[in-house]
Order: structure tokens, then sequence, then C-alpha cells
């Protein structure tokens, strides 16, 4: 298979230079605005202060970016498992999801539930004791 992935090369943080010319207009209208305004402002959260946090998937160049590589072995049924909540999440994101980032997100989803991989181990015979 060739080519891009849908949107790959589309940079969705990219200035088109609209946004300059509408800061310039913002401005503008900033420094001509009265006294009261500026205090009613004091009262109000400033968006520009707030810095944005760009998403993890369009701030890396690649999947393995900020990562170490861990081997991973998986029973069949847990790969097949894998294969359809891939599909799954695809279809609700309509999108491709990586499968890098899948795996993290469900190592993720685990350490928050902690007491579920519990359930799970002692199902695979942890906690059993042959005394």
């Amino acid at each position: 298979m060739t080519g891009m992935k849908k949107g790959a090369g589309d940079d969705p943080f990219a200035d088109d230079g609209k946004q300059s010319e509408q800061k310039d207009t913002d401005s503008s209208a900033a420094e001509s605005s009265s006294e009261s305004d500026d205090l009613s402002s004091d009262s109000q959260p400033k968006q520009q202060n707030r810095s944005m946090q760009i998403p993890y998937k369009f701030r890396r160049d690649g999947v393995q970016d900020g990562r170490t590589r861990v081997p991973l072995f998986l029973q069949s049924e847990t790969k097949a498992s894998e294969r359809d909540a891939l599909r799954e999440l695809e279809d609700r994101f309509d999108d491709n999801v990586s499968l890098t980032d899948l795996r993290e997100a469900l190592v993720m989803v685990g350490l928050e539930r902690l007491d579920e991989v519990e359930t799970t181990l002692e199902e695979w015979g942890y906690g059993m004791t042959f005394e």
C-alpha cells in the first residue's frame, strides 16, 4: 500500500495568514477600548494567557518518538481482541489509529484499573497457593 494516510500532510496548527490579520484587527480594537472595558475583562479569564497543548499525535515525528521499545507477546485471543478494538476505534474516529498508540492507551487504562487487572491475573493463576 503506497501513499500517505488521510490528512497526513495537513498541519492543523499551521498559520494560514488569516489569523495574523485577525490578531491585528483585534489588537487595534483592544487599544481603543475604554477603561471600563478593561476592568470588566480583568474579571474574566483571558484565553491568551492559556498555553495551547498540542496533542501527542500531532507534536511527534513518528509513533516511536518519546517511547521506549518493550517486547510484547500476546496470546492469540488477546491479539484477535486487539485487532477488533483497533477496527472499532478507527470506525469511531473515522481515522487510522496507530497500533502503538492503541497498545499504550490500553496499558495506561489498565494501570488506572488495577483491580480489574488483578482479576484477570487471578484467572491466569496468580495468587494461587499449593500448600
